[in-house]
């Protein structure tokens, strides 16, 4: 496994492994945009949570538990896309290591930079949809909160 000496094949790794880079910056954007609303459901539940402690009648206390309910499934929902974003950001980067490792060192590693890609981008679609889920779920919830 020796390092080729030419500029070329090492200038054409760099380039070739840069391309995924661009995922990595979706996945950073995405993983904020997660993390903020994960943050936003956990202080409406400690909201809620204080709500219950405070209510002085069932109903009160039954409607915060089913809140509270919807709060718990949006915040595994959150987490789940936050994993599967991690997920595909370590793939993506195992990705560009194979994928310059094979360029610069002349080291075969094609078929596992193309799986690694493809398994982190399937990561990427489905946090998206989990994301999705979560939103659609928040919304439901408050057109709930509209009807009383």
């Amino acid at each position: 496994m020796a390092l080729p000496t030419d500029t070329e094949s090492i200038t054409h790794g760099i380039q070739l492994a840069i391309a995924p880079v661009f995922l990595l910056t979706a996945v950073s954007g995405m993983t904020g945009v997660v993390a903020t609303r994960l943050a936003r459901i956990i202080d409406r539940a400690r909201r809620v949570e204080d709500i219950a402690r405070e209510a002085r009648d069932d109903e009160t206390v039954k409607r915060a538990y089913a809140e509270l309910a919807e709060l718990r499934f949006r915040g595994r929902l959150s987490n789940a896309a936050i994993a599967l974003l991690t997920t595909c950001a370590i793939l993506i980067g195992l990705t560009i290591i194979l994928i310059f490792l094979g360029e610069a060192v002349e080291f075969r590693t094609n078929v596992s930079a193309v799986v690694s890609f493809l398994i982190g981008v399937v990561s990427f679609l489905l946090a998206l949809l989990c994301f999705l889920w979560e939103t659609i779920v928040a919304t439901r919830l408050l057109n709930f909160h509209m009807l009383r």
